[in-house]
């Protein structure tokens, strides 16, 4: 019984080793520029995809929004928010 409960800490020991060296992955990948640019232009086509949406009466979907948005905003959107320096 003694030695199942020593094996049983260690391999929760690597758990928690491998659970923090995942975290620190995760904390890296979501402190990233590009993981940053992602979640700001994700944010301006959900916007756009809500404003579209209202003015067409229904939901008009995230591909949609997202080519509309590209076609649309895109470049002006990445070249004002370098002049701002993000």
């Amino acid at each position: 019984m003694y030695e199942f409960g020593a094996v049983a800490i260690i391999e929760f020991a690597n758990m928690a080793d491998e659970t923090k060296d995942q975290l620190s992955a995760s904390d890296l990948l979501k402190n990233s520029s590009l993981y940053r640019e992602f979640q700001a232009e994700r944010e301006e086509i959900l916007k756009h995809k809500w404003i579209e949406s209202e003015k067409a009466g229904r939901d008009i979907g995230f591909e949609r929004a997202l080519t509309d948005w590209i076609i649309k905003h895109r470049s002006k959107w990445r070249k004002s928010r370098q002049l701002a320096g993000r």
